[in-house]
């Protein structure tokens, strides 16, 4: 999945009674910085709106700034105060853009000989930070540091990955394959609420239309590039003895139908009811399907669990879309660790992740069936994150937590054992809701991403249970 490059609006401000030559200085300098720092950025500056590129006269600057970043179509604003700055501007641009809006100042320096200072960087981000609440604009704020200090790197590439979380949330489609299976009522979703609520849509399909679109593929009535890809790639990277080609043929040509009825729609995830009317009509598992589009950052979550969809989206948004999700069950204690858990699925999770060099491709082991069409094997550990979006009686929080892997013992399925804080906290919690047993996980620290993400998503609440919030604000705060 190609993710187009987030746009940044640059807006360094100054005021008129400090000196513009050193609010200039520093225009450069942390632009030159912000560069540095490796992002996947467009930036959309202010040069050519006026001779120094610098928000200051609220006269003239706030509506040619708005009007250039919304042509620009900006994701997300930086107000760098290169020195006190100008309050009402950076108030009235960011309440008409109604991005993400990130306060920061370089650390002053000490006044000069004759006690004159040049700056008053941190007297005028008091000014700003109270005129944006009047305003009633949600904002990041990053510590007054030096330009090159790690706290002003840290919350800038984390605003930037909130950013990027909310900008994939308020664009949100979720292709749903199919209702849920009739006996899991844990999948129950409000669709009327999320579209009113966050603007997310679902595009649902039958089951009749993957089927017919499977076998129009398989049966090369469609272009054949992308089935032979996808076929070549099974048979490389994994053991499918025990199934056989017309197996792999028909796996693959399921994930070419998905991808292209989610390209057709514009959806970002999918949601599919995996059993048990899919391998009755197609005679494999949609298991290895999901996990090669997961890994294509196409996620896929089973038994149509549009929640665990939404959460996989902005997980994946928070890791600038680098790594893999993968959607798990909660499953059972680990046997001797008493902060140990099983993360199962049939076998869903994405082929990159697989400690062996060539997992089996087999059938399912759970259905009297048996159909193809399931990756199985052990998964690697490390640190990651568990998150999972979820909400009842018009409420919606996101759970975040975090996990390392741990040794277990062999089970079927795709699998990854992990050790936790406190499990029986996480267990109460999960328990009394709004949660479920679904959760999907990723190899990265994402929490304070998404975490600053919710204030600019009005209606989600973040509930982080390792770290808590003000570990996580200290994290920020550099402390």
């Amino acid at each position: 999945m190609i993710v187009k490059k987030l746009k940044l609006g640059y807006a360094p401000t100054r005021r008129f009674v400090f000196s513009a030559e050193d609010a200039f200085r520093y225009k450069v300098m942390i632009r030159e910085k912000l560069e540095s720092f490796g992002l996947e950025l467009d930036i959309v500056d202010l040069e050519g709106l006026n001779e120094e590129g610098l928000l200051y006269n609220d006269h003239i600057g706030a509506e040619q700034i708005i009007e250039r970043f919304t042509r620009e179509q900006v994701d997300a604003v930086f107000f760098p105060h290169c020195n006190f700055g100008t309050e009402d501007t950076v108030a009235r641009v960011g309440k008409a853009l109604g991005k993400p809006v990130l306060l920061w100042g370089p650390r002053d320096e000490a006044p000069l000989e004759d006690g004159m200072r040049l700056r008053d960087t941190q007297c005028g981000l008091f000014a700003t930070g109270k005129v944006l609440r009047r305003f009633n604009v949600p904002f990041t704020y990053i510590t007054n540091s030096r330009v090159d200090a790690p706290v002003f790197e840290r919350g800038f590439t984390n605003f930037i990955a909130a950013a990027n979380v909310v900008r994939q949330f308020r664009s949100l489609r979720i292709l749903q394959i199919g209702p849920r299976p009739s006996s899991f009522w844990t999948m129950m979703c409000n669709e009327g609420e999320l579209l009113e609520k966050f603007g997310i849509e679902l595009h649902p399909i039958t089951l009749i239309d993957i089927q017919r679109e499977t076998k129009r593929i398989e049966q090369g009535k469609a272009s054949s590039s992308e089935l032979a890809a996808a076929v070549d790639y099974i048979k490389e990277k994994l053991d499918w003895t025990e199934v056989g080609e017309e197996a792999v043929i028909r796996v693959a040509a399921l994930k070419v139908a998905m991808k292209n009825y989610a390209i057709q729609t514009g959806s970002t995830a999918i949601a599919i009811q995996c059993w048990s009317a899919l391998q009755e009509s197609l005679a494999i598992m949609p298991c290895l399907a999901n996990a090669i589009l997961t890994d294509e950052q196409i996620p896929v979550t089973c038994e149509t669990d549009i929640h665990g969809a939404i959460t996989s989206v902005m997980v994946q948004a928070a890791a600038f879309n680098t790594h893999p999700t993968f959607f798990a069950d909660l499953t059972i204690r680990h046997p001797e660790n008493p902060n140990g858990e099983l993360l199962f699925h049939c076998g869903n999770f994405p082929v990159s992740m697989s400690v062996e060099q060539k997992p089996k491709l087999r059938r399912h082991f759970l259905f009297d069936d048996h159909s193809p069409g399931t990756h199985e094997g052990e998964i690697k550990g490390g640190s990651m994150t568990l998150a999972r979006f979820d909400g009842d009686h018009g409420e919606y929080s996101i759970f975040l937590g975090k996990a390392k892997g741990i040794e277990g013992p062999y089970t079927r399925g795709s699998y990854v054992w992990v050790e936790v804080n406190d499990w029986p906290l996480w267990e109460e919690k999960l328990v009394k809701g709004p949660y479920v047993h679904h959760s999907v996980g990723i190899h990265a620290n994402v929490i304070p991403a998404i975490y600053e993400a919710c204030q600019y998503i009005p209606g989600l609440s973040p509930d982080l249970v390792d770290p808590t919030e003000e570990e996580v604000k200290r994290y920020l705060r550099g402390s």
